[in-house]
């Protein structure tokens, strides 16, 4: 007997009539509904339940509507590996707003759902869809096809967006799909061309909550490739039986495809996969490729939804008029905004989808036939992306936006590289090219990338910092071999060359453990998809493009009569040539404020040789004016004078001045050696300036720098840091809390390497809440309160100062006493402490007088005397704001 319901289909195993039973009785009983508060109408209420799906196993489950009378069509949202059905909470109540029953879920394993992670097991994840769409086909208020068939529509992100391409082949009754920068095979997501993607492998793991948290066979897979280094054919059938690639043929509903640019999880080529699959089932497919990925980027969030629930709209609504968008589109980075310092986005388009290879042009490459070693142990390893990065822009956006971060070690590469280009160049998808590779051992493995070389050769961008891993079987012999880069949207100027490399290591992928050496020479040309039918739609021209003008000339004007000199940099003091730093009246404003200030006349000198600390509370000011003397942000009032050149953001005096703020980010893998040479590379300057054996020498880290750096101690990664800081032997060290996270004895080590630094006849400044720390280290202070100077001067004048008195006391004095003898006639100001009063005179005050009054006012005085601690005066000067 045939017990699957109307609408399945394809290799899926049958499934119970009781488990559907099952669902539509337990869904259907008791639930929580909560109305979701709107702004807009209609109102939303959402239902959470829980579904029994056999096996002892639980699936939590939200339910959306609107307060719309009528049936309409269903909405499944899933979510991305490590999250749950929380994640999608926003989007389903959009739809639900827009007419649509949406539900979702937790999947197995995630959130409060139980079970074993199969990562989208046809017999797991993929039949609790199934059942999910039996439980809708109940709902009176969604859309039926026919009985027990919803119209229904399924989404979701990366693990979701794989669930929704599955239960699209696995399930007939889906009618339309829109998964989002996700896999089509995942064992080619994870095996790339028989080379295993080590590190995201681990991460994928890691989040799902450790390797028993997965059925076992998945986890007996992954320990068993983690341990070898190399996917064996059973490790790829397993990844390939639970990826949509083996139900293409079935998969045949509307789909919109969007993947990421920044991504090197599941790179656009999956996307490719999908799309030539599905639309050869005749169903209409379009791909989007958005400036996000796993990587990070821009995952323009409000635009994929939108065009999402057109997709829906259209599909399941069957409305004619719905706006889809175009064919294809991709998303361009096109400069920086000078205002808030975020790229610029555009959408260019064409009108039917080019796939990876459309407009080849051949780039012409030269270079001789080159020796590659692969170092024992596969380290250190070149790098391109650093996996899982996301936020801040991520890694591929940087490199749209000119800044390399990639790294290959000499002798560990071969490259082959163009003629400058005669005219700019678009690349859009997969480059090729074809090299002779000959091993010294049976395997060889290499890494393939294309570089966008400036025409200085310095500079050098590694586009959406993606490279093509690569196995070669039977090298010895040696094999010509044709390979296929990574896809790829991105323009390269006029001038600037490509360079290709093929890398033995990669930070992202296992290596072969065993050394060898590779021979690569090329075959022929660079072949580089430039898809010409693709256009980038011109941006409108907004409003003030025609006031700017007028507006412009009229600024030009005004700034000439108000003096042309606040456009120039003030010409160098030569009186300050040897002057470290001359802070002068020194301002700075809180944002949109005209009367608060983080900073307010400040003034002070900081001379050669000198370790200053400096010290104050919270909200004092300190930082605001590290940032101004970094050049960080530029002060609303006087100057900063750096031997005697006036600080202004990039000036060329900041060569001279090194900075520790906040900790450094170092490559765990990596010597500390190779860390700081990593790190003087990229400032692009001569290594012979970097003094990095002088650098160490003061830091102290003696042999652990050829340790990797995963093993430091804390206070090693401090001193790290700090040698980081010390590279060119800057004049100026500055360091902002360096001691942070550190245990005493090494809070002494770092107060020496300070010492020992400025002993040379340079200067450090040290922002410090360890007072008694330093008091120890630090020659001079400047003691900041509310954005002003309070006091500064040598530690032991403001230590010893005679104007501030420590005075001993039977008992503690209550606060209102200390009130009054802060507001008595010579007294400037007066805290309780430890053992009794910090009192500090003013000009007119004595200690006699003092005594006289403190005897009136019937305090118990037990002693008299100077005090000697740093913590003492600080808290006198500022008079207890801290």
């Amino acid at each position: 007997m045939d017990l699957r319901l109307p609408g399945l289909r394809g290799p899926r195993g049958p499934r119970r009539l009781l488990a559907a039973l099952a669902t539509v009785a337990v869904l259907a009983g008791a639930g929580t509904w909560t109305a979701v508060a709107s702004d807009e109408a209609p109102a939303v209420h959402r239902a959470d339940r829980v579904l029994s799906v056999g096996d002892g196993v639980r699936v939590d489950t939200s339910y959306f509507t609107s307060t719309d009378a009528g049936r309409r069509p269903a909405v499944l949202l899933g979510h991305g590996f490590g999250g749950s059905k929380d994640d999608v909470r926003e989007q389903a109540e959009d739809l639900a707003r827009d007419g649509y029953a949406v539900l979702t879920w937790s999947a197995r394993g995630f959130g409060r759902s139980t079970g074993k992670i199969g990562l989208n097991d046809p017999q797991g994840e993929v039949a609790d869809v199934s059942q999910l769409i039996d439980w809708l086909a109940q709902r009176p208020e969604v859309r039926l096809d026919r009985p027990g068939d919803p119209r229904v529509g399924v989404a979701g992100a990366s693990y979701g967006g794989a669930i929704a391409l599955l239960s699209a082949g696995y399930d007939g009754r889906v009618d339309a799909i829109a998964p989002a920068i996700t896999y089509w095979n995942l064992a080619d997501a994870l095996f790339p061309n028989g080379v295993f993607k080590k590190l995201w492998a681990g991460i994928f793991v890691n989040s799902g909550g450790g390797c028993d948290k997965f059925e076992p066979r998945l986890c007996a897979m992954y320990e068993r490739v983690a341990e070898s280094g190399t996917p064996d054919p059973e490790a790829r059938a397993l990844l390939e039986e639970r990826s949509p690639s083996a139900v293409a043929d079935l998969i045949d509903v509307p789909t919109l495809l969007v993947q990421g640019q920044s991504d090197s999880l599941f790179p656009l080529g999956q996307a490719d996969a999908a799309a030539k699959a599905i639309r050869a089932n005749g169903a209409p497919v379009d791909v989007d490729w958005i400036a996000g990925g796993h990587d990070g980027g821009d995952p323009e969030s409000d635009r994929v939804r939108a065009r999402t629930t057109s997709w829906f709209d259209r599909y399941l609504k069957d409305d004619k008029g719905a706006d889809t968008g175009p064919a294809f589109r991709v998303t361009r980075t096109g400069g920086v905004d000078s205002t808030d310092g975020q790229a610029l986005l555009r959408g260019a388009s064409a009108d039917t989808y080019p796939g990876l290879d459309s407009g080849r042009r051949s780039i012409a490459l030269t270079g001789r036939e080159q020796s590659v070693d692969n170092p024992p142990g596969g380290a250190p390893p070149a790098v391109s992306a650093l996996p899982g990065l996301g936020g801040s822009g991520g890694l591929a956006q940087l490199s749209s936006l000119g800044i390399g971060v990639s790294l290959d070690f000499p002798g560990q590469f071969a490259r082959f590289e163009s003629a400058p280009l005669d005219r700019d160049l678009r690349i859009t998808g997969s480059p090729t090219a074809t090299v002779h590779i000959e091993s010294t051992s049976d395997d060889a493995v290499l890494f393939g990338k294309v570089y966008d070389v400036g025409p200085d050769g310095t500079q050098q961008v590694l586009p959406s910092q993606l490279v093509t891993p690569v196995r070669i079987e039977d090298a010895k012999a040696g094999k010509d071999v044709t390979l296929t880069l990574p896809a790829i949207d991105h323009e390269v100027e006029k001038g600037h060359r490509l360079r290709l490399v093929l890398a033995s290591t990669d930070l992202g992928y296992a290596s072969p453990a065993a050394p060898a050496t590779y021979k690569v020479s090329l075959k022929g040309d660079l072949q580089v998809p430039t898809a010409p039918g693709v256009t980038t739609a011109a941006a409108p021209l907004p409003a003030w493009v025609w006031w700017l003008p007028l507006a412009a000339a009229v600024l030009a004007v005004a700034l000439l009569v108000t003096g042309r000199r606040r456009t120039t940099t003030p010409a160098p003091d030569p009186a300050l040539a040897d002057v470290p730093l001359r802070i002068t009246d020194l301002s700075k404003r809180y944002a949109k404020s005209a009367d608060r200030y983080a900073v307010r006349d400040l003034s002070f000198t900081v001379e050669k040789g000198q370790v200053l600390g400096l010290l104050g509370p919270n909200g004092a000011g300190k930082t605001t004016t590290l940032r101004m003397l970094m050049g960080l942000i530029q002060p609303d009032g006087g100057e900063i004078r750096v031997f005697g050149h006036a600080i202004r953001p990039g000036a060329p005096v900041l060569s001279r001045v090194g900075a520790f703020v906040e900790g450094a980010g170092f490559l765990p893998h990596l010597s500390g050696r190779e860390n700081l040479e990593l790190y003087w590379r990229a400032t692009g300057r001569p290594p012979e300036d970097a003094h990095l054996d002088e650098a160490l020498e003061i830091a102290g880290l003696g042999d652990a720098l050829a340790r990797a750096v995963r093993t430091y101690s804390q206070g090693m990664r401090q001193r790290l840091a700090i040698a980081q800081a010390m590279l060119g032997l800057p004049d100026l060290l500055i360091l902002d809390e360096p001691t942070n996270g550190l245990d005493p004895p090494q809070i002494r080590e770092m107060r020496e390497v300070m010492i020992r630094y400025a002993a040379g006849g340079r200067t450090v400044i040290v922002s410090s809440h360890l007072l008694a720390e330093v008091e120890q280290s630090c020659t001079h202070l400047v003691v900041m309160d509310r954005g002003r100077l309070v006091q500064a001067g040598p530690v032991a004048e403001i230590i010893g100062s005679g104007d501030t008195l420590l005075v001993g006391t039977v008992t503690p004095v209550d606060e209102p006493v200390v009130e009054k003898i802060a507001a008595l006639p010579g007294v400037a100001s007066a805290v309780r402490a430890d053992d009794g009063l910090l009192i500090r005179l003013d000009a007119d005050g004595s200690p006699a007088r003092l005594v006289t009054e403190l005897v009136r006012l019937e305090v118990p005085v037990t002693s008299m005397g100077p005090h000697r601690r740093l913590e003492d005066a600080f808290l006198t000067l500022i008079g207890g704001s801290a």
